[in-house]
């Protein structure tokens, strides 16, 4: 019989894990990527281990160098400002929904170069500001603003790319 034909009661349901065998997943998870300790408590609690297990398990990884919130939360800042482009409002707002403190969150955005930050917003700005097909300069500022903005840049660093996108333009 082909895969296709079976029903629901021959599938295999989803399986929890022992603990030892979520200490041995954990680790290759954490492996691949920098992981912070709220994603791996989603990851055990889906997998049907919870309580002091959790604490056991997370303490366990900690202690080997798997589980590191700074280098984490350093990883996470350079990697969503370089590849995705976000600013430091949209990657400070992430990282605390991760449950990363505030200290740690800072120590993250500490990664980003504020030259290159600055050099990222104009292009980020300029990009945008091409593709706008708005011919009413406020509304099309107005787009743009809001895109950048979105994207987690600062409201004063914005206006300050736009301004001298706009002079450049008018030159």
């Amino acid at each position: 019989m082909s895969t296709w034909g079976r029903n629901n009661e021959e599938q295999s349901p989803k399986k929890n894990w022992s603990q030892e065998e979520a200490r041995g997943k954990l680790e290759t998870f954490c492996s691949y990527q920098e992981r912070c300790a709220w994603e791996l408590r989603r990851k055990l609690f889906e997998k049907g281990i919870t309580g002091t297990a959790v604490d056991t398990i997370l303490a366990e990884l900690e202690a080997s160098g798997f589980v590191d919130e700074v280098r984490f939360a350093r990883s996470y800042a350079r990697g969503k400002f370089r590849i995705k482009k976000w600013g430091r409002a949209r990657i400070r707002q992430e990282l605390k929904l991760r449950e990363i403190s505030g200290s740690t969150i800072q120590l993250g955005l500490s990664e980003i170069d504020g030259e290159e930050y600055f050099a990222t917003l104009e292009r980020e700005a300029e990009k945008k500001w091409e593709k706008t097909k708005e011919t009413d300069a406020y509304k099309k500022r107005y787009l743009v603003t809001k895109y950048l903005m979105s994207k987690g840049f600062e409201q004063d660093l914005i206006q300050e790319a736009l301004s001298a996108l706009i002079s450049k333009e008018n030159r």
